[in-house]
């Protein structure tokens, strides 16, 4: 009964700390979650995404492809919600609770120590990593959810229990979660199969048959699309491989050596190219991500410096370090289940392999999200079998002080994203857009021609999802014409809405002379250059401005502009 009072307590936790205003921190839906809740609205109002495909096992986006789970999750949030911070970030917050409590399921079921479970699950709960991707629209919860149970009906199917048709459809839906999946769950497959071999061997015939079908049913459309389809493009443009600074670092790094030598740039020697080739290159950059995503600056310190989107500072507590090492060591020394050990070394080793393989990998996130789990296990190892080694004088002590470290390290984490994060992202995280939008749609109706521009972002999905723009209308018009619009090229057109390429915009004293009669431009602050917030006098004399729309912060964002 204890146990039960101290996990509900948990997830009590859990659910607090991530849908605790859960619409104002992150400070707005960016680009990826508004695309993730326009198709959803488009399959509640039409049955197909938006790209017109009906219930499609991958979605088409305007700028990749997309798994499918998220986006079907939120279907319903959605219909309740509408297109909103509620609306696309609540299933991934209930997934993010959910995981949690199959942490706990798999941590008891791997040890056999209901108090460690207790400890790797309130880890979790109160982790930086899974907080702040649990409050957002991004993938990698759900992905680490169904592994994490996978796992778990796995080792129960093992003994005995009917639970292996559950883990074939957990697993199965990992890759259709986060395409990171797509790579690391063959490997997993092919570790299960290695690692327990003989266990399989004793497991009901009609059962193992079940679940390989039931897999297998569930896994066809995701091999099929990936192989086939446009399931691999996201994953194809991302690659190590499909790098375009290689091959010219390549050629660079044999002149300069033909340079040293004192020779001419036609005397490029086979030693040369075995020194400076593209697997040498490729297994570099992979090499490097890998042990970068291991490294104290991406665990502890700075996180995922890259993209202040996906971190608001190291992914880990600092503290954590120090029991990180020592889990690592009694993992190893503990741990009395070989084959258990062998599992959950695989899973440390090579969880970084697919981010590794793409570019910036190596601190990216939500592509090394499947590391999060395994790093939770190991420090929760460190604290519980430091305190059972200790002598029963040094325990409370020990207890004492781990709490401190605890609630030290997540107070200031907390005051940090609370506080501060949101200003320092907001940014990132496309702040102002939906005011942007909106006030652009609410006073469009009074003129001929909208422009919206793209000098920043590309606009047309801020555009549709903010207006709820109804997406049988936007099925039609899929892929949008483009046209030519004097002073702007060519341009996408919707409506009368105008939508420049990305990069195109028109600095302020240039868009007087550019801008048709009766149309209304949405100017980013960035081409403006100039706070009209507190200088207004600014505006040249051939243009009206008729509404500055800022970030949460109060600096601009956003200019409405007409031709006076």
């Amino acid at each position: 009964m204890k146990h039960k009072l101290i996990i509900a307590f948990i997830l009590i936790l859990a659910l607090f700390l991530r849908v605790w205003q859960l619409d104002k921190v992150p400070v707005s839906l960016f680009g990826d979650e508004l695309d993730v809740g326009y198709h959803a609205y488009s399959i509640l109002k039409t049955g197909r995404d938006y790209s017109g495909n009906f219930l499609p096992m991958q979605f088409k986006s305007l700028a990749e492809w997309r798994t499918p789970l998220s986006i079907y999750l939120t279907v319903p949030t959605v219909a309740i919600f509408g297109i909103s911070a509620w609306g696309v970030r609540l299933p991934v917050a209930i997934m993010g609770v959910l995981t949690v409590l199959g942490f706990y399921l798999m941590v008891k079921e791997i040890t056999e120590k209901e108090n460690l479970a207790l400890l790797a699950s309130f880890l979790l709960s109160v982790s930086s990593w899974h907080i702040h991707y649990s409050r957002t629209g991004f993938d990698g919860p759900g992905m680490i959810l169904f592994y994490i149970l996978g796992v778990y009906f796995f080792l129960r199917g093992l003994k005995g229990k009917n639970t292996l048709w559950i883990s074939a459809i957990c697993l199965a839906l990992t890759p259709l979660s986060y395409n990171t999946a797509k790579l690391f769950l063959p490997l997993t497959i092919l570790a299960i199969l290695i690692i327990w071999k003989d266990n399989l061997s004793k497991v009901s015939k009609s059962r193992l048959i079940w679940a390989i079908i039931i897999f297998s049913i569930i896994s066809m459309p995701t091999i099929i699309s990936t192989v086939f389809g446009g399931g691999s493009e996201r994953i194809q443009g991302i690659s190590i491989f499909n790098d375009p600074t290689v091959i010219p670092q390549l050629g660079f790094d044999r002149m300069n050596d033909v340079h040293v030598r004192g020779e001419s740039s036609q005397s490029v020697t086979i030693i040369d190219k075995l020194f400076h080739n593209q697997i040498i290159s490729y297994a570099e950059i992979f090499t490097k991500n890998y042990f970068q995503a291991f490294s104290s600056d991406f665990l502890f310190i700075n996180g995922d410096s890259l993209n202040p989107r996906q971190a608001s500072g190291g992914e880990f507590y600092k503290f954590e370090s120090i029991f990180l090492l020592l889990g690592f060591v009694f993992l190893l020394t503990s741990l009395q289940d070989k084959k258990i050990k062998i599992f959950l070394l695989f899973w440390l080793i090579t969880s970084p392999i697919p981010s590794s393989l793409t570019r910036g990998g190596g601190e990216h996130a939500t592509r090394l999200m499947l590391m999060l789990p395994i790093l939770i296990m190991l420090i929760s190892f460190g604290i519980y079998y430091c305190y059972i080694k200790l002598s029963k004088k040094l325990r409370n002590p020990f207890i004492v002080l781990t709490s401190i470290l605890v609630l030290l390290s997540f107070i200031f984490y907390q005051h940090d994203y609370w506080v501060h994060y949101p200003w320092r992202s907001e940014r990132w995280w496309q702040a102002g857009f939906k005011g942007a939008i909106q006030s652009t749609v609410s006073n469009g109706d009074k003129y001929d021609k909208v422009i919206i521009s793209g000098a920043d972002e590309p606009p047309l999905i801020f555009f549709l999802g903010w207006s709820q723009y109804p997406p049988s209308k936007f099925q039609k018009s899929y892929p949008l014409a483009q046209v030519s619009l004097e002073g702007f090229g060519e341009v996408f057109k919707l409506d009368k809405y105008f939508f420049p390429p990305i990069g195109v915009g028109k600095s302020l004293y240039e868009l007087g002379s550019v801008l048709p009669k009766n149309t209304l431009y949405l100017a980013t602050a960035k081409e403006i250059n100039l706070d009209l917030i507190k200088e207004p006098g600014r505006v040249p004399s051939d243009l009206i401005l008729i509404k500055s729309i800022a970030y949460p912060s109060g600096y601009p964002a956003f200019y409405l502009f007409t031709k006076k």
